[in-house]
């Protein structure tokens, strides 16, 4: 699964157990040899071994988790896990040391996981709120064996876009910007989004926006973008590491109708507890910005860099691992 359809599939699948969330796709373990993040420290603190996810922001993500605690004299390996529904009870066991996470999708994974789909969809532990959506995490994880470290300012959540002249034409910068102004409004995204709580029908209960109907290009893809600078549709779902715009502009979620999917490490409490685990990590996400993740996609997917080599000139940039 892409990472556009990780954030538009986690709005409603958030409480299935079945592969409606992130990193859905296959179910096997995927470990990766070499490279910058792969057993470059001297392994005098012992050896971990950093999840990834099969789409390119996690991977990148994974490598600089990798690299850095590389940096911090560890020995560290990368394993690609497609599904969440592995990876995670191989974060409980140990087979799995740390994984990049997103807050509001990993806590309606665990909310669903231990209290049961129904409740969870009834009661819905993630919010807009990063700082309750984490605490919330940090309860259902604990009990499961698993440590979350704090969130940083980097977040990849669903967006909405439209034309820069569109914005400019019409006074635009937030989502109730475009709902004050009353203009009838079609969607490129998924077909999904006339149902998902937090895009059509949450723009229409939450800004008011009159949404008169989807254009089910996709989330992100290029034809749903191309229709916006057409003008064929006035609105495009997207996500905030989305640093392929060219033309295109976000309008702000103001009152924040998206959860707060911010990166955070996850661990495994009892093999990566150590507290000079979570220095390091703590450098890396304290740093790592949503424009940051963003760019370092963009290199991946649009310059066609390897993760390992964006990883790595990122972190030498920032001083946060020796050149």
């Amino acid at each position: 699964m892409s990472r556009t359809s990780r954030i538009a599939g986690a709005v409603v699948g958030m409480v299935a157990l079945a592969g409606s969330l992130a990193a859905c796709g296959g179910d096997s373990l995927e470990k990766e040899k070499g490279g910058s993040g792969s057993s470059a420290g001297d392994g005098k603190k012992g050896s971990l071994v950093v999840g990834s996810a099969s789409f390119t922001e996690s991977k990148v993500l994974a490598e600089l988790y990798a690299q850095i605690l590389d940096d911090a004299g560890y020995s560290t390996s990368i394993t690609t896990v497609k599904n969440r529904e592995l990876y995670e009870p191989s974060l409980e066991k140990g087979e799995i040391d740390v994984v990049p996470e997103y807050a509001a999708t990993i806590a309606e994974f665990l909310n669903a996981k231990v209290n049961g789909a129904k409740e969870a969809q009834a009661a819905p532990v993630a919010s807009g709120d990063a700082a309750a959506t984490v605490a919330a995490l940090e309860k259902l994880a604990g009990p499961l064996g698993l440590k979350v470290l704090p969130a940083g300012k980097a977040v990849d959540q669903n967006a909405f876009a439209v034309s820069k002249e569109f914005a400019e034409k019409n006074n635009l910068t937030t989502l109730s910007d475009l709902g004050k102004s009353k203009i009838k409004v079609k969607i490129a995204a998924g077909d999904e989004c006339e149902v998902r709580p937090f895009c059509a029908p949450g723009l229409k209960k939450t800004y008011g926006i009159d949404v008169t109907g989807i254009d089910p290009k996709g989330v992100g893809t290029p034809q749903s973008k191309q229709a916006v600078r057409d003008g064929k549709v006035q609105l495009v779902l997207t996500t905030t590491t989305d640093a392929v715009l060219d033309g295109l502009v976000f309008l702000e979620d103001d009152k924040k109708l998206q959860n707060a999917d911010n990166v955070l490490p996850v661990l495994n409490a009892a093999d990566a507890g150590a507290p000079e685990i979570a220095e390091a990590l703590g450098k890396l996400t304290s740093a790592l910005t949503t424009e940051d993740l963003a760019e370092l996609n963009r290199k991946v997917d649009a310059e066609r860099a390897k993760p390992t080599d964006v990883a790595k000139e990122y972190l030498e940039s920032k001083g946060l691992i020796k050149k």
